[in-house]
């Protein structure tokens, strides 16, 4: 009997022991995954908070997982900045594609005559930050923390995140074609209903085209890079970006014109616009059966809807200044300035989101982030992971824009002459956006974080939106102060 008593203590205390150490009865330290927003649970030595008592979950790769994170939280300066540096050059691209084909449809009969498109151009390009970006940033970090390394796990999160991202695009699209249409006739005086028609039914198929292509893209790029050992979050946000401006904007001029010829036949825009918003119950029903997408549902619609306000005032702020034939080479520049601004500031947010996810759970801080409002020295001069990464993506700025001045040069895109006096104001614009987005960035993701939210859905939306408005205001400050400088020597407007 006493022999059986020693036994059972023995076995007692062993087990004591490894539930103090965090580690199952196979000996392994399990990884806790996050299937619900805000219910994340990570192992409380990482944070220094009490001990809980935490379900055991098998893996069949928790190795490999724990290799992976130590490897992301080692990165290099370099090895970011190789990672991101590729991408970033192809997004830059595709914006400056995107800005060409903008300062080539603002001549077509359907811009001139419904001016309030260029009110929507910000919003709906917009939605790369809003929807893709999001998602991408959602996605990623799953991938990081080994919720996407089982099959049924990755079919499950695919189909509902595409599903969700059809629901927020279509009403997203609508509101934004409501917002322009209200802004438009405060500012001309009247109202046109068939040119509402046209500009409610162009939003709202854009938008879902837009966002189901780009969706699709963004998980097979995800995956892929997963696959390869790259980090998802320095490579998934800049493809996004690559593609999202010049298919909305593609978009956004073909199915805008194709209505306005025909808007003469009263019921077309209307049953356009009807027969997607009646897709929505379809959409839900999808996106509902994940757990922690049917809480982003619920919850995940005042970032979204916010941003899309923002963005709307930076469209108002272009169509006043586009339509301003003193103005008119902004049309190609306005795409890349606001492109380049939330491309970097959304990895920096997903990056910050991935650690946070690791390393804490919703509400409390980790340790190396334990300032609440951090100031810029914190974000910009310190030794973390974080900091590298802001003063890599602060520092590509300069080189990028100025490859980009050069292609739209070589392209003979917009009406602007490319002197040193514009470059150089130009270049003072896009190093106070992207400088004030980092640290907004750093300060926005906090900030859900402690608030119980996750920042993968709440806090790239408004940082995007941000940019569009900051790069839309600082852009026309400095095509007026150049034409102030070298008045009608400049070529505005030709």
């Amino acid at each position: 009997m006493n022999f059986i008593f020693d036994k059972t203590k023995m076995k007692g205390e062993e087990v004591r022991h490894r539930k103090k150490e965090g580690r199952s009865d196979n000996g392994v330290r399990p990884r806790q995954h996050a299937p619900e927003k805000g219910k994340n649970k990570h192992n409380d030595d990482r944070i220094g908070s009490r001990e809980q008592d935490v379900p055991v979950v098998s893996y069949k790769k928790p190795l490999e997982e724990k290799v992976a994170m130590a490897k992301h939280e080692e990165e290099s300066s370099f090895q970011i900045g190789l990672q991101v540096l590729f991408p970033y050059f192809l997004a830059g691209l595709g914006m400056v594609l995107a800005g060409m084909v903008l300062d080539f449809v603002q001549h077509w009969e359907v811009f001139k005559t419904i001016t309030e498109i260029f009110i929507l151009v910000p919003a709906l390009v917009g939605l790369k930050g809003n929807l893709e970006m999001t998602l991408a940033s959602r996605m990623s970090t799953a991938a990081n923390i080994g919720q996407m390394d089982e099959k049924h796990q990755q079919w499950k999160m695919v189909t509902c995140n595409l599903a969700l991202i059809q629901v927020q695009a279509t009403v997203v699209g609508l509101l934004a074609a409501v917002a322009a249409v209200i802004l438009g006739s405060l500012s001309k005086g009247y109202l046109d209903f068939s040119q509402a028609a046209v500009l409610c039914a162009s939003s709202v198929t854009t938008a879902f085209i837009a966002a189901l292509s780009l969706g699709m893209v963004m998980i097979g790029v995800i995956i892929g890079s997963r696959k390869m050992g790259i980090n998802p979050d320095n490579v998934a946000t800049p493809i996004a970006a690559s593609l999202g401006d010049l298919i909305t904007l593609s978009l956004l001029a073909g199915i805008s014109t194709f209505l306005f010829k025909y808007k003469d036949i009263y019921y077309i825009s209307p049953l356009v616009c009807g027969v997607l918003v009646l897709l929505i119950p379809l959409w839900v029903s999808i996106a509902a059966r994940s757990s922690q997408i049917k809480e982003v549902l619920k919850s995940g619609w005042q970032p979204v809807i916010v941003a899309m306000t923002i963005s709307s005032v930076g469209g108002l702020i272009l169509d006043k200044t586009v339509t301003d034939p003193n103005f008119e080479g902004m049309a190609v520049f306005t795409p890349v300035i606001n492109g380049v601004g939330g491309n970097l500031v959304a990895i920096q947010a997903s990056r910050i989101s991935t650690f946070l996810h690791y390393w804490s759970m919703p509400g409390v801080l980790p340790y190396k982030m334990r300032q609440a409002w951090p100031s810029p020295c914190n974000t910009f001069f310190t030794s973390g992971v974080n900091s590298k990464s802001a003063r890599v993506l602060f520092l590509l700025v300069i080189p990028g824009h100025l490859l980009f001045l050069y292609t739209i040069n070589l392209l003979q895109g917009g009406h602007t002459a490319i002197t040193h006096t514009f470059v150089s104001f130009y270049l003072t614009a896009a190093l106070f956006q992207v400088g004030i987005l980092l640290y907004m960035a750093d300060l926005i993701v906090r900030f859900t974080w402690r608030r119980g939210l996750d920042p993968d859905n709440f806090s790239i939306p408004y940082l995007t939106a941000l940019g569009d408005l900051l790069g839309t205001g600082f852009l026309a400050l400095c095509f007026r102060i150049v034409w102030l400088i070298n008045g009608a020597e400049t070529k505005l407007g030709d």
